[in-house]
Formats: structure tokens, sequence, C-alpha cells
């Protein structure tokens, strides 16, 4: 077998990141959600209240990207935004509806992220894992 170049491993990645956020986005289509606006629910259930700052360095996001975002989460009655220790910052949190629903919306996801790891072993999950967060500490030193 010939050696795989690594443009066609980049661009395979590329490929299965963007095939896994159009699906993703169909299954958070019932609750009128899309997955940039999930990524952001999924950090405030997991860490609790954040600022905008810590959401978007998490998230590794444009700031301008996670601000638009969040007017529309906020629009849709998923997360409220307060005033930080200054004017400039930020603090955000789910809604009392947003605790409500995101139990549903994670076992949604919890059945997608089943169905696109199905065909991997436990062992081949460990190392796709291993390797994601080998690409992104390259990508990380190389900054």
């Amino acid at each position: 077998m010939k050696d795989v170049e690594n443009r066609d491993i980049m661009h395979a990645l590329n490929q299965g990141f963007r095939y896994t956020v159009k699906e993703l986005n169909t299954r958070l289509k019932g609750f009128d959600l899309y997955a940039s606006q999930w990524a952001i629910l999924y950090c405030l259930d997991r860490f609790g209240t954040m600022t905008q700052t810590e959401i978007w360095k998490y998230l590794n996001t444009e700031a301008p990207t996670v601000t638009r975002t969040l007017v529309r989460l906020e629009e849709n009655g998923w997360i409220s935004r307060k005033q930080g220790k200054d004017k400039r910052e930020r603090i955000i949190e789910l809604t009392p509806l947003a605790i409500e629903k995101i139990p549903q919306v994670k076992d949604s996801v919890a059945s997608f992220d089943q169905e696109m790891l199905s065909s991997l072993s436990q062992q081949e999950k460990n190392q796709l894992f291993t390797l994601l967060g080998k690409l992104k500490s390259a990508g990380e030193n190389t900054e």
C-alpha cells in the first residue's frame, strides 16, 4: 500500500468534520439549534457560568463569531448575558428553559455520537482520540 500523503489526511479530516457538522445540524434542527450553538451550550452545561472570553478561548473561535452565536441563543431563550466586572465583560449562563431542554438535546447528540462511531472498536476510538489530541497540540505549538 502506498503511503498516504499529508494533504490527503488533512483533506479527509476536513471532509469528515464537514460531514459530521452537517449531520449534527440535521439532528439539532428539531431543537432549533446548530452545532455551533450546541458547542456553547455544551460548555455552559459542562463548566457552568462562563464569560464570553472564556467561551471563545475554550472553543478556539473568533470573538465576533461567538458574540453572534450568543445573540441568537439569547434571542431564542437558551442563555442570558449579564454585565461582568467591567463594561466589556459579559457573563453567560443557561436559562431555566435551557436547563430543562438540555437533557433532551444531550440524548439526541449521544445517539448521533453512537451512530457516527459505531464502526470503530473501543481501541480505535481511544487511538482516534489520542491522535486528534496530538493534532491539536501540534497546531498550538505552531502559533
